[in-house]
């Protein structure tokens, strides 16, 4: 399991510190590392104002000794110059959130400490903040005028002494203990499943997520359901499991990013994400390894010349795409030119390309889900009542149309060897893979990173064994890994 050593620059006692290995700096500068020492998590409160003190030392030299630590040297490299100006947008600071802000914070100024905010109403818009500056001691201040956050480095030792054993119940509350199971078998690993509660469309429904979670536990994995302002220290952790919908514009990316640079097990991989997540990346990658797909034009302009051009190209309707979306948004079907150069119009404010697409309709979609090159499931989703998509999202009444799972072997071979095709030029994580059948021939839509994977519906023919497939994958890279 892991431990923790909370490390400052005074070699006398600290009070508040509890449970806590609370050590000075030269302790830790002459006592570690220790032979056959468990894995170590550092949180370095020294001072990290100056470059080469004894704060940045002790990030450095947990870097070197493999001891996960908090914050890392690059942290404090971008916080050297005093403050840091994020935009209002950048962090998500609404007109309600402004308001809340002058009315709540004294002087406009926010303490935040281990990520949680001391005026517990901002602490969405904080917790993006620590997203983009994870350290222990930040202190935040609102510009009206600007529209402003400035970000500074906080002190220990210029917290008040109830500040100071706050910060440290937060770091003991935080600091994972090992926990027992059946005849005292502690976990050897911990994972991170991510998930968004307000999410209207998740990747997996709550049922689902427990199952996952049961799953984990049966291989000595702990696993912990967490939500993004959760999840302020992501070292404590050696896996992280993305269960809800990923973007590259979004903190999902930034967890995945954060989790491999730390060397935790992640699903979705950045890579996966960033390829998964963008059409025009994956209708050029089927391209250029000759996939078969839907005919596809990548367009940068509306112009009447560009019109024409397509207008020669394929038939009415056309399917119009943005270049990254989910769950069929951002996907239109255009019935004459008009609704063509209003669509492609709406795309192109948002992005340089957006693609253009032959329409093919089918009763239902295949999705194949892969994991690690190998089919995990199948299902046909068929499309939503009187709609040509399998989602309506203008629809609450009849949303989604129906399903039907069936075993990975009565998959045609036609289709299944396009899903693990497609999956190769993607990575080793797990995806869904979305197929359309026109008589004899395949067409490959797209491959989703983070696919749904719902009780009832994804697992209704191998039931728990998909859970435990998906963690025994979990299982198998950490034991690569040595961990």
């Amino acid at each position: 399991m892991l431990r923790t050593l909370v490390v400052v620059d005074s070699e006398l006692p600290v009070e508040g510190g509890g449970a806590l290995d609370v050590i000075g700096f030269g302790t830790y500068l002459r006592d570690y590392p220790r032979l056959n020492e468990p894995k170590t998590r550092v949180i370095n409160l020294c001072d990290t104002e100056k470059y080469l003190s004894s704060g940045y030392y002790c990030s450095l030299l947990a870097e070197s000794r493999r001891h996960q630590v908090f914050p890392g040297v690059r942290t404090i490299n971008e916080m050297r110059a005093g403050v840091c100006q994020l935009t209002a947008a950048q962090v998500g600071l609404g007109r309600k959130e402004q308001a809340l802000w002058l009315a709540q914070a004294a002087s406009g100024t926010v303490k935040v400490l281990m990520g949680v905010a001391e005026v517990s109403v901002l602490q969405r818009v904080v917790a993006r903040v620590f997203r983009l500056y994870p350290a222990p001691i930040l202190q935040l201040e609102y510009d009206p005028q600007r529209n402003e956050i400035s970000v500074m480095r906080g002190s220990f030792s210029a917290l008040s002494a109830a500040e100071q054993a706050w910060l440290l119940n937060l770091i003991e509350r935080d600091h994972p203990t090992p926990r027992k199971r059946g005849r005292g078998r502690g976990y050897r690993w911990d994972l991170a499943i991510l998930v968004n509660r307000e999410e209207a469309v998740p990747p997996s429904n709550q049922r689902a997520i427990a199952k996952f979670a049961s799953a984990a536990r049966k291989l000595g994995i702990e696993a912990t359901i967490v939500e993004a302002d959760e999840l302020i220290d992501i070292n404590r952790f050696d896996a992280l499991f993305i269960r809800e919908t990923t973007a590259i514009d979004h903190h999902t990316y930034q967890f995945s990013c954060d989790a491999e640079s730390s060397g935790l097990v992640v699903i979705d991989d950045p890579a996966s994400i960033l390829r998964c997540c963008n059409k025009v990346f994956l209708h050029d990658a089927f391209s250029y390894q000759n996939i078969p797909s839907p005919d596809t034009a990548i367009v940068d302009s509306c112009s009447d010349h560009r019109l024409d051009e397509l207008e020669a190209r394929f038939e009415y309707p056309m399917v119009l795409k943005m270049a990254e979306g989910s769950f069929s948004r951002g996907v239109f079907k255009v019935e004459q030119r008009a609704e063509l150069k209003t669509g492609l119009q709406q795309l192109l404010q948002d992005s340089a390309l957006a693609l253009v697409q032959e329409y093919l309709y089918t009763d239902f979609d295949w999705r194949i889900g892969v994991l690690n090159g190998r089919p995990l499931y199948a299902c046909r989703y068929y499309m939503a009542p009187r709609h040509w998509q399998i989602y309506n999202h203008n629809s609450k009444r009849n949303f989604s149309g129906g399903f039907e799972t069936v075993a990975t072997f009565e998959v045609p071979k036609a289709v299944l060897d396009a899903a693990l095709r497609a999956t190769r030029l993607v990575g080793n994580g797990l995806y869904g893979v979305d197929i359309k059948v026109c008589g004899e021939l395949v067409y490959l839509l797209e491959v989703n990173d983070n696919p749904s994977i719902d009780h009832k519906v994804e697992d209704a023919w191998l039931g728990d064994e998909l859970y435990s497939q998906v963690m025994t994958e979990f299982h198998r890279r950490l034991e690569m890994r040595g961990r």
